[in-house]
């Protein structure tokens, strides 16, 4: 079967989109100069304000360019589907946010990411501007707990943008920002499952192959290979099979509190994730677990890719407070 795609030029897809985001939402984001695969808050730069910067391929929205906004990100780094902004395009994203107080980069943990943000620091650092780094690497299916730190970032990196964006929102420094980014990542869990593959636009090829009535359980949002194959189970059985994984992973148990992030893939409607949510909420609570707060939606998706996927993040007042900390961007409001 063919894929229909609302689309003009391939080659152009990208750089429409960001001009639709700018034309959208002119009083929210804007670009800093002729690079529109640069965007940065409409008020930026603030002085004396901590900037955060964030960036990756495209093809995920909202993450990453739709969380740039009072209370969240200060610019973000735009590459095409799923390929690596440049280094030149980092840099510039950091210089247009930066106050005086320092630009943390908060991006998911991918290789050309890291390579390119990386160069870009050594490059800010020539012109004075200081920086810290903290990689979201919460998906548990890409490597064990052992090697966290190697995880590949997806869907609860927003836990991170929130906190993040609201402790550089009330005036903390940069290394008290870092900390908090760093705190969301370290007590951030996440697993998903795929059930159709993307359509690249360039290509019109999915990413993956998926026979037709299978699943796969921890897939990647790129179609990274996940850990089990098999037949689409019900909505319960995959919310188990997550969970299982995710609850462990933080040491999950009673008295503790969460915050709870169903998130849609694509094209999954939001009435299947919340039979997702239905599942998690009942074995959470059966736990004796705490579920502070609720997140259903489309937060970090893959094109078109159906499935979800659920991350936990363990909270305590100091988080609660930040992740309720007035937020406003193109794609999220939380007043």
């Amino acid at each position: 079967m063919i894929m229909k795609k609302i689309i003009n030029n391939p080659g152009q897809f990208v750089d429409e989109m960001v001009e639709g985001i700018l034309l959208a939402h002119p009083d929210q984001v804007k670009t800093p100069g002729d690079d529109r695969r640069v965007l940065v808050r409409a008020d930026s730069p603030t002085l004396g304000r901590v900037g955060i910067v964030t960036g990756g391929g495209s093809g995920h929205l909202p993450l990453f360019k739709g969380y740039v906004g009072k209370g969240l990100c200060s610019g973000v780094a735009i590459g095409n589907v799923f390929s690596s902004p440049s280094v030149q395009q980092c840099a510039d994203a950091a210089k247009a946010v930066d106050g005086g107080a320092g630009v943390l980069f908060l991006y998911g943990n991918y290789g050309g990411d890291v390579f390119n943000f990386d160069l870009a620091v050594d490059l800010l650092e020539l012109d004075g501007i200081e920086t810290r780094t903290v990689l979201g690497c919460d998906d548990v299916a890409s490597q064990p707990k052992e090697r966290a730190k190697d995880r590949r970032g997806v869907a609860g990196i927003f836990f991170a943008y929130k906190a993040a964006g609201a402790a550089a929102e009330r005036g903390d420094t940069l290394d008290e920002v870092a900390d908090v980014a760093q705190k969301v990542v370290d007590n951030t869990a996440t697993m998903g499952v795929g059930l159709s593959p993307t359509i690249l636009p360039t290509t019109g090829s999915p990413s993956f192959e998926l026979p037709e009535g299978e699943m796969e359980i921890g897939i990647g949002i790129h179609g990274e290979p996940g850990i089990h194959r098999g037949p689409l189970g019900t909505a319960d059985e995959i919310a188990d099979r997550i969970l299982d994984s995710v609850i462990p992973d933080l040491g999950l148990s009673e008295g503790d509190r969460v915050a709870v992030l169903v998130n849609g893939l694509g094209a999954t409607p939001l009435e299947e994730l919340y039979l997702l949510y239905r599942r998690a909420h009942h074995r959470l609570a059966d736990l004796g677990v705490v579920i502070e707060r609720r997140y259903v939606g489309e937060y970090a998706t893959s094109l078109e890719m159906a499935g979800a996927s659920i991350s936990l993040l363990k909270v305590d007042d100091g988080l609660l407070e930040l992740l309720d900390a007035p937020a406003q961007s193109p794609f999220f409001r939380e007043a």
